[in-house]
């Protein structure tokens, strides 16, 4: 068997009668989410169908900054995405998790495609384009996860972080507990994925190559490349994001902003 089994559009369609199985669920529990299925399915299918169109042109016409572009409308949509899952206000905080996503998937994703794929251009979308969006995606619940970890330990250590700012301390020193704290939180998802790889599943990567035809040693080395690919590009993100923003939470002379005097911006 080789290349992929194309699968038509009725039984693609058919096949969303899976989503009845949640659909009865939530009906049959009361669960309230049956609304939210629904809307739910039709985003991802309109997605994914608009996205596989979009790279089909993509593919065909490429050049390095419609390459770019895509990366940093990819980027953004992500920014959005993992700055709702903060359950805290933050100024600034778009800016910070933009710059750490978009630098994390230029710096790795251009190693992995370059060094490692040897792609030709540099700027292949084929190539670029799954690999920066798996880091993308990956580096998004990273820094969600990261943040909101960052500054729900900072307002747990508030009476710590005033004594701490009062004898002298930086904000740098007073936060830095809860930075390692954040840092920590972010990478054990990637780390828990890499520890079950190949015994309790078969990642993305490796099982879309099988379905592909490939080899499976051949799958099984991509897929190896992807996990310290992600681990890596996390790393760096949580790192960028937790060190970005921490001094938000301080005023500009140094003093911590509990609750009550923070500024009421939007984020």
């Amino acid at each position: 068997m080789s290349g992929v089994v194309d699968i038509g559009y009725v039984e693609l369609f058919a096949a969303s009668a899976l989503m009845l199985v949640a659909g009865l669920v939530s009906w049959k529990l009361e669960l309230g989410q049956t609304r939210r299925i629904a809307v739910s399915a039709a985003r991802m299918f309109a997605q994914l169908l608009a996205a596989g169109f979009v790279l089909m042109y993509l593919f065909e016409h490429q050049t390095w900054w419609i390459v770019l572009l895509a990366l940093a409308v990819m980027v953004t949509a992500a920014t959005q995405i993992a700055t709702s899952r903060v359950k805290s206000s933050v100024p600034g905080l778009r800016a910070a998790v933009f710059a750490s996503l978009f630098s994390s998937s230029i710096a790795v994703g251009f190693v992995v495609v370059e060094g490692v794929m040897h792609a030709d251009p540099w700027y292949n979308a084929r190539q670029l384009i799954p690999i920066a969006g798996m880091i993308i995606g990956n580096a998004m619940s990273a820094i969600a996860v990261a943040i909101d970890r960052l500054f729900a330990d900072m307002d747990s250590r508030s009476n710590e972080m005033f004594a701490l700012v009062a004898l002298g301390a930086t904000p740098k020193e007073a936060a830095f507990p809860s930075i390692k704290a954040a840092i920590g939180a972010g990478m054990t998802p990637v780390l828990a994925t890499m520890s079950a790889a190949g015994i309790v599943a078969i990642p993305g990567m490796m099982s879309g190559q099988l379905l592909a035809g490939a080899d499976p040693l051949a799958a099984a080395k991509y897929q190896i490349v992807v996990m310290l690919m992600l681990s890596a590009a996390n790393t760096v993100a949580i790192v960028s994001a937790c060190f970005l923003t921490y001094r938000k939470r301080f005023a500009p002379d140094g003093y911590y902003l509990d609750k009550g005097i923070r500024p009421d911006n939007p984020l």
